[in-house]
């Protein structure tokens, strides 16, 4: 996206949007005008936040992190670039996050490192990501409901106690209702989307969720309409009725809203009534 395009949606946004998450193709702190944006954000009166590999991350960028973002995340993928960007971040004095996508392939090592604290000490939060079938995302890396390393995953989550603070995504929700007793449902929310959230790419599309990504029927463009139109056109009305009436006959649906409406495939739940969405 072209800072004069980004510079236009976050003056849409001034005194309506308190933060924002930076993200797409690639590293948000590789754009050419990465400074720019985040003081442009700034001077709306947003807070910028992001998530990175840390693969080309500096000193000079964490020290950008902590005059002008909110939290940064960097992705967890077990190598050096990402303990250095963690600790340059650390170093810096940024809130610190780590983003962890769990599937398949991934949610032993999860179990792994909650059970002998093996993520960096002094982060904010270790936020678990599901795994979702999309863009370049294999279907057979999904985590099933009936995987037994489910019920140790969210055994730990339920009982251990940790330096850090534990997060997920909204799309965790069914799972996290499935599956713990000792967390407090007051503390998690269900799909954001078109509810509190818009996803915009850099072709200017706005969409309810970024997962809808690879579906134009999901898209407003925002070259011909404003971002307050979008939010109250018919494409996000749909997305939002699907939140409003899924599972209906279901005593925890207001917990979950029945789940994500894009990825069926990826609400951890095997009551009949997600069945009949």
């Amino acid at each position: 996206m072209s800072l004069r395009d980004y510079v236009s949606i976050m003056r849409q946004c001034k005194g309506r949007v308190f933060q924002v998450a930076l993200g797409g193709a690639g590293d948000p702190d590789t754009h050419e005008d990465f400074r720019n944006i985040l003081f442009a954000t700034r001077m709306c009166g947003i807070v910028p936040n992001f998530t990175t590999s840390g693969i080309a991350f500096t000193r000079e960028k964490a020290e950008l992190c902590k005059k002008y973002c909110g939290a940064v995340a960097v992705s967890m993928h077990d190598a050096d670039y990402t303990y250095n960007a963690i600790q340059m971040l650390l170093d810096a004095g940024v809130k610190t996050n780590i983003h962890y996508v769990l599937g398949k392939n991934s949610i032993q090592d999860a179990i792994d490192r909650l059970k002998s604290d093996r993520f960096p000490q002094g982060i904010n939060a270790v936020v678990f990501l599901l795994y979702k079938p999309i863009g370049l995302g294999r279907a057979e890396n999904v985590l099933q409901n009936n995987d037994p390393k489910l019920a140790e995953f969210f055994d730990l989550i339920d009982n251990k106690k940790f330096s850090y603070k534990i997060g997920f995504d909204s799309c965790t929700a069914p799972a996290i209702i499935n599956r713990t007793r000792n967390v407090d449902l007051d503390s998690i929310d269900f799909c954001e989307g078109g509810r509190y959230s818009m996803y915009i790419d850099a072709n200017m599309n706005a969409m309810p969720c970024s997962f809808g990504n690879q579906d134009e029927k999901y898209y407003v463009n925002l070259r011909e309409n404003t971002i307050e139109q979008a939010w109250n056109s018919d494409v996000f009305e749909k997305f939002r009725d699907s939140l409003r009436h899924s599972c209906p006959n279901c005593h925890d649906r207001s917990g979950c809203a029945g789940g994500c409406p894009i990825c069926r495939d990826i609400v951890l739940c095997s009551r009949m009534e997600k069945d009949l969405k």
